[in-house]
Parts: structure tokens; sequence; C-alpha cells
């Protein structure tokens, strides 16, 4: 057949590649269900953690509530869960000990099973300037927003791994990209969820976990920022503070899709555009 002509009969045929481009588009992804996986949830019993715990069993998976000295507030959660005909636990541990932090991932396989959904979402915030902060102080800020999630990370994901699905999630900052103002021990702790958020997303990519972070700035009705306030508000482009279920709405939207890792996903208002 010469070039520009098409052979008999073959007028209003669809051409082959345009054939396998149609087939190809017209098949939908189904939306990834998290029916009946395990989800841990750190820093569960309150602000970012609840809202994420809730849309997590809101979703169908088995939620364990870390926490650590809000006892009340993780068992009133996890009671609400479970009168919504879900299965939740609220399991305490202080992520600044590394043996705690390995008990609580035991404990919560032990409880529901092989955890599918990492949430590391604990975190510890105490401003300080550089002149004041000890070595004590530093020590304490990493072992829970740093070492904490790499050890949780390291006991759950290669078991994602062998089972070929996992999904795990780092709360950071926007403090991280700005250096903030709690301190630069935080701001630190905060940066280094990036480089373990990539270094993991790499090396498990193709074994079914997906490994990201999300960065908030200005959340209300958590520890940080538990009110409105007017200050405050003039800072944010979109001129008010952001609420726990847009963080957990983005958390989830982060989790079901297979095709997104190695991210960090900042929802701070338009503070820091990147």
């Amino acid at each position: 057949m010469a070039h520009g002509y098409l052979e008999p009969g073959a007028w209003g045929r669809p051409h082959a590649s345009a054939s396998v481009w149609r087939m190809q588009h017209e098949q939908q992804v189904p939306p990834l269900t998290l029916e009946g996986r395990v989800a841990l949830v750190t820093g569960g019993s309150g602000g970012i953690g609840r809202a994420i715990a809730l849309a997590l069993s809101a979703a169908g998976a088995s939620v364990a509530i870390g926490y650590g000295a809000n006892d009340a507030a993780a068992h009133q959660l996890a009671g609400q869960i479970t009168a919504a005909g879900r299965r939740a636990a609220a399991l305490s541990a202080d992520l600044a000990y590394a043996a705690e932090v390995v008990r609580l991932a035991e404990e919560t396989e032990d409880s529901f099973g092989p955890v599918d959904i990492l949430v590391s979402n604990a975190g510890m915030a105490r401003r300080q300037v550089l002149e004041s902060i000890a070595v004590e102080d530093f020590d304490e800020i990493l072992s829970v927003n740093l070492r904490a999630p790499f050890l949780l990370a390291q006991r759950l994901v290669p078991g994602m791994a062998t089972r070929g699905f996992g999904r795990v999630l780092f709360m950071s900052s926007v403090a991280a990209f700005t250096g903030g103002i709690i301190g630069p021990h935080y701001a630190a702790s905060k940066a280094g969820l990036h480089g373990l958020t990539h270094s993991l997303a790499a090396r498990y990519a193709t074994s079914g976990v997906t490994v990201n972070a999300i960065a908030p700035a200005l959340i209300t009705e958590t520890g940080m920022v538990p009110d409105e306030d007017q200050e405050l508000r003039r800072r944010v482009p979109v001129g008010r503070l952001g609420r726990p279920a847009e963080v957990a709405d983005l958390a989830l939207a982060v989790l079901r899709n297979p095709y997104l890792t190695s991210q960090v996903i900042s929802v701070d208002g338009g503070i820091y555009p990147h």
C-alpha cells in the first residue's frame, strides 16, 4: 500500500492504533477499596489523627489508634468506630522509646493481623530558639518525629512488600520547607521524613507499597492550633485555618492511589506554593 492511501474496504474502519487507544482509555480503573485492610494510625486520639482514623474506618479498614497520654479521647474514638460496626482498638505507646514503638506494631498485628496501612501521624512540637535547645530536647523531638516513624516502617513495610500491598503515609509539616516557627529541631525532624519517604518509596515501588508524606500547616482543632486565631488566619492566603477533615480527605486520596508514591504534598491554604 502506497503511503497516504487506504486499502480497499478500509474506509470507515478505525485504524488499528486508534482501536488500541480507545480500548485502553475506555478501561476504567476501579477505585481502590480499603475494605478489610488493617491500619495503624499513630497520634490517633485527636485532631488530624482522629479525622484520619474515622475516614479509614468509614472506608472499611480496621484501625489501631496509637496514642500517648490522651487515654480518654483514644478510647472514646475506638468506641465510636466499633459502635458503627467497624473494628478498632486504642493502643498506648510512648514513641520516645524504641521498644515502645516496636511493641505498638506488634500489638496492632496481634489484635488485627498484618498491617496494610501505616499512618505515622504522631508528633512532638516544643517551641524553642536555637540557643535554648539542649541535646536532650533535640534528641526527644527526633525520637518521636523521625525515629519512631522509621522504626514502624522498618517493622511493618517488609511484610507489606511480601504480601504485595502496602501504604505508608508520614505526617510532615510546612516547616520542613520553610523552617517554620517551632524551632530548628522540629523543622529538621520533619524534613528528615522527606528523605525517609523518598528512600522507602524507591526501594518498595515494585512491591505494591507506596510511601508518601503530607505537609500540613495551621490546622485548627489540633494540639498546635487548638482554636481559630485571627492573627494566624491573616497568614493564610485562603483566609482561614485548615480543618482536620481536609487533611484526612487528602490522606484517603493518597492511600487509595496505587500510582502515587515518593511525593510530599502540602495542605496549607497556599502558604508555601511549590
